[in-house]
């Protein structure tokens, strides 16, 4: 009896051991099926698992490696990867567990990152933000050659060992969804090259620059020293904070096509809509307003919004609009708990919310309103843009003002692809522990531990990066800033210094005093780091949005840099770029870098945008004339000239290229103080 009580108590003891091991494995997520892993390299994998438990990894293309958990449980090992090919399989055995990777191809791999202008999908963000010739290309994107991962939007106070995404085919849905800007560097690749690309996005809209850097590389600096030890200070906080938010019911739409993620939530509307519901508990905010001026900072998720309002007895049993003014970024509009309109879609947030309200809803001088708001990123809430709140009838011009207080409640926070549910029941949000500092995308250091840390040290051949916008206003910063960035990536990567392309912003009307080409300085500065490139946007901007539509050409000029750099090929890859100048008979004689062909001036209703000044600093149009690879600049009223500067606004139209139809970045031949 005893006999079979031990072999019992074995029995349980190994299988307790098995659901243990089996229990604690953890692969990032960058390891998927239909992933492409850098050819010709030794690529790592890595994980958690057991201590001491044994790893064994094959790959059907006839490499293999092994190796054991450590005591602190992560495990990691390189496989010998051989030219591009494909598809194979990948077994990774731990312990008692195998874990296959299928459909995996054999490539050139490129990390894709930056703020919204790289983050914008290739079907846009209608009626606004547009791409050109969009469906065409969405209807061509099938391709199992080309493959997409896009990092889950996270942020955090330290760095994440894993992230949320899966690796993807090309096809029509998969295409629309995923970065324009990548998709189009991906495909001149792959069109160039004919060999599997894969390309990891991880962008956040808005972001700045010194948010996808490291603590250990942002503490140089004095700026961000109080943020960086306040988040060391409050961990403890930040953690129970998120340990709050997480014991809550979760609705996850991470995996969900990004046209349609947002449709069909339901976050008890039925209950917030009604009338009758009793929200004397609620809070007040006074509308129009972006939340984020609040007490809410910055919050994303669903708030309800609610209020009542008097109407003319006139008014009775007529049909009435409701206009509500700009909403960011989604919203489903209910009066007497009917449903009467809404936007459940991105690319919304400046529209004009106008609805109809049936007359059969118009029985009573009250109208109960309530609005459904979800904000995704950035700012967030009914904030107006520059449309009035205001209830009218059809038939006549008097107006009734909805603006002014509203009740509000905040039931679900968005975070990393999730809701989670705090519902109206007892306003369970105002129970949220309260931070003594802001953590969000914007925090410094936050998408690094969120969206870049977890990827590390996922084998790529280079990056691309399209921001700047968010830094605008901070150039003297940037300058010292974004090159600290490049080379901290490069560092934790441990990959040489692998090439890194970025954008150069285009030019937007941002507003008086803002000095955005001061950023297009700092960027084409920036060039002086190892193995950089820069495509030139100067004349694909739009002064009607912050994000042209023109994203095939950004996308391909930063392909002209890989494929000349990294690929050898022989494609001119830069437009012209500012070297040096000199004062000759009362003339400025500019040379430049990247003249291939020659240099080419096409200017827009006769404006060639350059500016020319004597000791006196006054800027006054030059007039240019073309000698070979030089440009003579001068004016008729400026006997002693002494700097140039071209396209040195916020927004311009180019005028300056060489023959091979690229444009040169705006520059200036002085540093005088503005």
């Amino acid at each position: 009896m005893k006999f079979l009580l031990s072999l019992l108590l074995i029995g349980f003891a190994s299988l307790n051991a098995q659901q243990k091991q089996k229990s604690f494995l953890e692969i990032p997520a960058i390891f998927s099926n239909n992933m492409v892993i850098q050819q010709r390299s030794n690529v790592p994998f890595w994980g958690k698992a057991e201590p001491q438990s044994k790893i064994f990894i094959q790959a059907s293309w006839g490499a293999s490696a092994k190796t054991i958990v450590q005591n602190d449980s992560l495990w990691q090992v390189k496989l010998k990867t051989p030219k591009a090919s494909g598809p194979y399989k990948i077994n990774i055995q731990i312990g008692d567990s195998t874990i296959v990777y299928k459909n995996v191809l054999v490539g050139e791999v490129w990390l894709c990152s930056g703020q919204s202008n790289m983050e914008m999908p290739l079907a846009g963000w209608p009626p606004n933000d547009t791409i050109s010739y969009s469906a065409q290309e969405i209807n061509n994107a099938q391709s199992l050659n080309l493959r997409f991962f896009t990092v889950t939007r996270a942020y955090s106070e330290k760095p994440n060992f894993n992230c949320a995404g899966e690796w993807a085919e090309s096809n029509p849905e998969t295409a629309a969804n995923f970065s324009a800007t990548a998709y189009f560097f991906g495909k001149k690749l792959y069109n160039e090259l004919k060999i599997p690309i894969g390309l990891i996005n991880s962008s956040w809209g808005g972001t700045p620059v010194e948010s996808w850097a490291s603590k250990k590389y942002l503490s140089q600096f004095d700026e961000y020293k109080e943020s960086l030890n306040k988040l060391d200070s409050y961990t403890p906080l930040i953690i129970k904070l998120n340990s709050w938010i997480k014991n809550h019911p979760v609705i996850d739409v991470s995996s969900k096509d990004a046209l349609s993620k947002w449709k069909g939530l339901d976050f008890l509307d039925a209950d917030c809509s009604n009338p009758n519901f009793d929200d004397s508990k609620w809070k007040n905010m006074v509308l129009p307003i972006y939340w984020e001026r609040t007490d809410m900072e910055n919050f994303d998720g669903v708030v309800w919004f609610r209020k009542k309002i008097e109407i003319p007895k006139t008014w009775l049993n007529k049909e009435l609009i409701i206009e509500l003014g700009a909403i960011d970024d989604m919203d489903i509009t209910f009066v007497n708990g009917q449903k009467v309109g809404g936007y459940e879609e991105n690319g919304f947030w400046q529209v004009n919310r106008v609805y109809t309200v049936p007359a059969e809803l118009v029985k009573d001088s009250i109208l109960a309103i309530a609005v459904r708001v979800i904000d995704n990123q950035g700012g967030g809430g009914i904030w107006g843009g520059n449309f009035p709140m205001i209830l009218h009838t059809r038939e006549s011009d008097e107006k009734i003002s909805i603006a002014g207080d509203w009740k509000y409640l905040p039931v679900a926070e968005y975070t990393a692809g999730k809701f989670y549910i705090y519902g109206p029941k007892d306003e369970e949000y105002f129970n949220r522990p309260k931070l003594p500092i802001d953590v969000s995308a914007y925090t410094p250091s936050a998408l690094y531990n969120g969206m870049i840390a977890p990827l590390i040290p996922y084998t790529i051949k280079g990056s691309i990066w399209y921001q700047g916008e968010a830094n605008v206003g901070r150039d003297s910063l940037y300058k010292i800033v974004f090159p600290t960035m490049i080379n901290n990536w490069r560092d934790d990567w441990k990959n040489g210094d692998f090439p890194f392309y970025f954008v150069q912003i285009a030019p937007w009307q941002y507003g008086a005093g803002s000095n955005s080409q001061k950023i297009r300085e700092a960027q084409f500065l920036s060039l002086s780091t190892p193995k950089t490139g820069m495509a030139v946007t100067l004349d694909i901007g739009s002064p009607k949005t912050i994000h042209p539509s023109n994203k095939k050409d950004v996308g391909e000029r930063l392909a002209l840099w890989a494929l000349a750099k990294d690929y050898n090929k022989k494609v001119v890859y830069s437009g012209p770029s500012y070297k040096s100048m000199k004062v000759e008979n009362e003339k400025i004689i500019l040379t430049f870098e990247h003249v291939d062909g020659g240099l080419a001036i096409n200017t827009k209703d006769g404006e060639n945008n350059f500016l020319i000044a004597g000791e006196d600093k006054i800027f006054k149009k030059a007039d240019v004339r073309i000698d070979g690879k030089k440009l003579i600049v001068s004016s008729p009223n400026v006997q002693s000239p002494a700097a140039v500067r071209y396209g040195w606004s916020d927004y311009v139209d180019a005028s300056l290229f060489n023959k091979a139809g690229l444009p040169a970045s705006s520059f200036r031949t002085d540093d005088w103080k503005e």
